[in-house]
């Protein structure tokens, strides 16, 4: 690997960089509720060479959403659950948007 190769990874946000200890520090957390939050199936962070979680940047994103939910009193099965359908919603709006947009410029390809 270059060094070309690692600065490219520094915008990927699917890039495995944080250890578990890093992103539970990052997201004011345990490493329990990481772990937690990964046996629920909301996140499955990928493992170093050694076996150590790695998480990256989305699943960072997705986790503290969780956390917010887990805050204010949401049992945690249920916020992984909710995170899971709000995903899901938000890739459903984005596949109708787009079916929207080329169904919208066939009409006006037609319409001329």
């Amino acid at each position: 690997m270059t060094a070309d190769d690692s600065f490219g990874r520094l915008d990927d946000d699917d890039y495995p960089a944080y250890t578990m200890g890093r992103a539970a520090d990052m997201l004011g957390t345990t490493q329990g509720f990481l772990r937690a939050i990964g046996e629920a199936r909301l996140i499955t962070p990928l493992r170093s060479e050694g076996g150590h979680r790695r998480y990256s940047r989305y699943q960072l994103r997705i986790a503290a959403r969780a956390r917010e939910l887990v805050d204010q009193g949401t049992p945690i099965e249920a916020a992984c659950r909710i995170v899971i359908l709000e995903d899901q919603l938000e890739e459903a709006q984005r596949i109708n948007a787009a079916y929207r947009h080329a169904a919208e410029s066939e009409d006006q390809a037609t319409a001329s």
